[in-house]
């Protein structure tokens, strides 16, 4: 049994370790909530978008200039955007990520992966780090971009990949991040961001569903259109990744400070056994040395 100054000693540690995981989860959730405003007021106007964007693909002509973004090509060359966290103490956030990744390229592109045809761009200290340990073939990092998360920093980096897909630098991208459900709830999704996936028409619906009349052109509103949807598409899964974060750091300290009580509560119970054993010992003692002078 441990002595009463090493409980002691390990009870003001778990202390000050519940206090810090208790101010964590406060700083989390005060965060998580303007994360979430920011994600769950984007949400539908990128959805709306993005049903737009994949009917206007199915519409184009190969001979139309917008097409380059929805050419479908042999994925020879993939380009995988990996999103984290800049930091840890989120629980499996990053992790479920790193993974993802990796049976992405070993699996999904393994044949690609195994030419050296698969490259990261990753966005996270964490997943960077992961990855370039490895030597993997990290073509960019934006790791400084939660410092500043607006759609007119993110807007650079989307043009950058859309246009090495338009130069044929890479024939699919693909973006591989956590999407926001709830405070306790994160989907891992794994989307194509390049090309453009046009809509599938289900049985017997007409084809006229996706037909658009264009003012004053279709060239001109299509070629400002497109773009700008696939960098809302891309902002969004920033912006998810972003709330879910906070929503699993959140989660993360809230068990790590019950788990800390509860420790607590165990640690309190041996100290407590450890002291009466103790104070029994002592009795003992005493009580043997006044029957030792008797005799």
């Amino acid at each position: 049994m441990p002595n009463l100054k090493e409980v002691r000693t390990r009870i003001t540690s778990v202390k000050s370790t519940q206090q810090i995981t208790s101010a964590m989860k406060l700083v989390a959730a005060s965060k998580l909530k303007r994360a979430q405003n920011a994600i769950l007021q984007m949400r539908p106007y990128a959805a709306k978008l993005k049903e737009i964007l994949q009917n206007l693909s199915a519409s184009l002509d190969a001979g139309d200039e917008s097409s380059v973004y929805s050419a479908q090509r042999e994925p020879n060359k993939v380009l995988v955007i990996a999103i984290t966290s800049n930091r840890g103490l989120c629980g499996a956030f990053n992790a479920n990520v790193i993974k993802a990744v990796n049976r992405t390229m070993n699996e999904t592109y393994a044949k690609q992966h195994a030419a050296g045809n698969v490259s990261l761009m990753t966005i996270g200290k964490k997943v960077n780090d992961h990855f370039r340990r490895r030597k993997a073939n990290i073509l960019e990092d934006h790791q400084h971009i939660f410092d500043d998360l607006t759609f007119e920093n993110v807007s650079v980096i989307a043009d950058r990949v859309m246009k090495m897909f338009v130069d044929k630098k890479f024939d699919r991208v693909v973006i591989i991040y956590n999407q926001f459900k709830n405070a306790a709830t994160q989907k891992l999704t794994i989307e194509q961001f390049l090309p453009v996936e046009p809509v599938e028409m289900e049985a017997g619906v007409s084809q006229s569903k996706v037909d658009y009349i264009f003012e004053p052109n279709k060239e001109e509103i299509v070629r400002d259109l497109i773009p700008k949807s696939l960098k809302i598409q891309f902002y969004k899964a920033l912006l998810d990744s972003f709330a879910s974060e906070h929503g699993a750091r959140m989660t993360a300290m809230h068990q790590a400070t019950d788990n800390a009580q509860e420790l607590l509560r165990d640690l309190s119970l041996a100290y407590n056994k450890a002291r009466q054993a103790a104070i029994t010992k002592e009795i003992l003692e005493i009580v043997s040395g006044a029957e030792a002078l008797k005799g």
